[in-house]
């Protein structure tokens, strides 16, 4: 049987400059706070908390690693802690220019997640029992993410 992808919402995630640490073993670590966003859609709507981050590891190979952390309010009061693991990478001048914070066009990168959600909300259960992928566009101080679940 093929999967098959279903729109099931949008997060919009704004975020605050990162936090350069520097070159570990691992590669250049870097940590981005999270400090809000929203999230639409036809199976979803609610808001992003603040307080969240998206701790990053930027191989030498150019690419970066994701891995963010947050929560989400849906919008009938239930919380869901969010972990997103996803990679990024593109041509060195794409990925410059995202850096420098310059409006990129988002085919020009590859920017792909797989989003995990948690919540004791019953009515939100489908959330835990899902498999999602997303596909998202860095923008100079949000991330855009369109999240599918995989059917």
């Amino acid at each position: 049987m093929t999967p098959a992808l279903d729109l099931a919402f949008r997060l919009s995630v704004t975020v605050a400059p990162a936090l350069e640490l520097g070159e570990t073993a691992a590669g250049r670590r870097r940590v981005i706070p999270i400090t809000g966003g929203r999230i639409d859609g036809p199976r979803l709507a609610g808001r992003v908390l603040p307080g969240g981050a998206d701790w990053q590891i930027v191989r030498r190979d150019g690419c970066a690693e994701l891995e963010a952390r947050y929560t989400i309010e849906a919008q009938d009061g239930a919380l869901v802690s969010v972990v997103n693991r996803g990679l990024r990478h593109g041509p060195p001048e794409v990925i410059a220019r995202l850096a420098a914070g310059e409006p990129v066009d988002p085919g020009a990168y590859y920017f792909r997640c797989a989003p995990t959600f948690e919540t004791a909300a019953p009515a939100l259960q489908w959330l835990a029992r899902t498999v999602f992928v997303g596909s998202g566009v860095r923008r100079p101080d949000s991330v855009e993410i369109s999240v599918y679940a995989v059917l």
